[in-house]
């Protein structure tokens, strides 16, 4: 009687509330009690419970009252965790809706983030998993085509399958995409069907010494060697004799096993010094892969699709494409930058009423690409240089001649004052002989797709980049 009550509850959430919110909030609910006048649910995460008290406590208690009209209480409650190894595989909960694409390396501002059945065995210290990083809202440049291309082939692996890479070692500096490539990877597992467990490395510290804390270091232990795919990020903070050699058998077991290992940091194996050597070694026999600096393509691309997200709340929000080659030009250093220089012309666009220029942006961004300029770049100096290197005169680049031989070395100029120093396009155009800043950026693009296809050319424009730094 009690499960069949159960039973059309549960339907009555999926049909009124929809698919995709029963899947996120109610899928893993069960029911544990029905005693006199009472029911007893349980949900395996405080978080859950938090959220369905605050947002369905409502109707959560209105079809049990339809079906039982005498009920006077619906408690819920966390469900304890024993450390132990299933007898088989839990089920998996669907992920969340899908999110608007976010770019590589772009943490989102903060929302409810899902403590999910990703330590598919139950007393494993799980980290929870932002529903947003996916494979679907990974952007992908030339910095990161290999590391998410490993990343992909890992998730989509099936259990006993043979493993080309197996530790998988992603490495690079923070705010370019480790930790949403890792988790896109425990989302896309996880649907297969297979026991996904990501974990931080504190947290994985934190499980072991709690373990051996309440005498459960055996269970621990076992139960971790029995998942399928093993997630572990910020390798670097992993600390203690006793915890890296524990990671360092259960890393073990699972290779040797043909179970995969996907683990990220910020710097090379060989280069985490207070790693345990036999740690190292291991992690270097896999495929070590290295996500690098986002190039202003990708970062150009990354922007566009976080206006577009933007723009799905605040519509007015538009952003001139001289202001996002701009911002793409001069925040060069990660994903989170470049969501903070947003976020600045943002609050400056929708609490002033002023609409995003380049002047504005120049202005609201500047303490975001101040570090970057290590030397005090001047124009001038750019074009002597140029014109000495090109055998022309500086009164020829700023001249109006459009002869081969001048044009080339004036674009190249161009090129250098917008990417070695923060002045704006209209302004270097005004440099250039009161030029428009359409004709600056043309020269830009230029130059950037003839230093992508020729290297002699690329090698020749370093090296000016170095004499004007030196």
């Amino acid at each position: 009687m009690a499960a069949a009550s159960w039973d059309r509850v549960r339907s009555r959430l999926k049909s009124t509330l929809g698919e995709e919110v029963y899947a996120s909030w109610f899928a893993c609910m069960q029911l544990d009690a029905v005693a006199g006048e009472g029911v007893r649910l349980s949900v395996p995460t405080r978080f859950l419970k938090s959220w369905i008290q605050t947002h369905y406590a409502e109707p959560l208690d209105a079809f049990w009252r339809e079906e039982m009209p005498s009920l006077k209480q619906v408690d819920l409650v966390v469900r304890s965790a024993v450390a132990r190894l299933p007898a088989r595989p839990a089920a998996v909960e669907p992920a969340p809706a899908a999110a608007p694409a976010l770019p590589a390396g772009t943490r989102p501002r903060p929302m409810p983030i899902v403590d999910t059945p990703f330590a598919n065995v139950e007393g494993l210290p799980a980290s929870p998993l932002d529903p947003r990083l996916t494979f679907e809202t990974f952007m992908v440049g030339r910095s990161n085509t290999l590391a998410h291309a490993a990343a992909q082939e890992i998730a989509e692996s099936r259990a006993g399958e043979s493993i080309r890479f197996n530790p998988l070692y992603v490495h690079a500096a923070v705010g370019l995409g480790k930790t949403h490539l890792l988790q896109a990877i425990a989302w896309r597992a996880s649907r297969l069907g297979r026991r996904v467990l990501y974990l931080t490395a504190e947290k994985f510290m934190f499980g072991f010494v709690a373990a051996l804390k309440n005498q459960t270091a055996l269970a621990f232990k076992e139960a971790l060697r029995g998942i399928d795919l093993l997630i572990i990020d910020d390798l670097q903070f992993l600390q203690g004799k006793s915890v890296q050699q524990e990671f360092c058998h259960t890393l073990n077991a699972l290779i040797d096993s043909g179970r995969p290992v996907v683990i990220a940091a910020d710097r090379p194996p060989g280069e985490l010094e207070s790693l345990d050597e036999r740690v190292r070694s291991r992690l270097a026999g896999g495929l070590s892969v290295e996500i690098g600096p986002l190039e202003e393509e990708l970062r150009r691309a990354i922007l566009a699709a976080r206006i577009g997200q933007i723009r799905t709340k605040h519509p007015g929000f538009e952003v001139p494409a001289e202001v996002v080659d701009y911002v793409a030009a001069q925040v060069t250093a990660n994903g989170r930058d470049l969501d903070g220089a947003l976020n600045r012309l943002l609050a400056h666009n929708t609490l002033t009423s002023c609409p995003v220029t380049l002047e504005m942006a120049e202005h609201a961004i500047r303490d975001l690409v101040r570090h970057t300029d290590t030397k005090r770049v001047r124009i001038e100096d750019i074009i002597r240089l140029v014109a000495e290197h090109s055998g022309i005169s500086k009164q020829d680049i700023l001249s109006s001649r459009r002869t081969a031989n001048v044009v080339l070395p004036r674009q190249v100029a161009m090129y250098l004052a917008k990417t070695l120093t923060l002045r704006s396009l209209p302004e270097i155009g005004r440099r250039f002989g009161g030029r428009d800043h359409t004709t600056v950026l043309h020269a830009v693009r230029k130059i950037e797709e003839k230093v992508k296809t020729d290297r002699a050319f690329a090698d020749e424009v370093e090296l000016l980049k170095r004499r004007i730094l030196d």
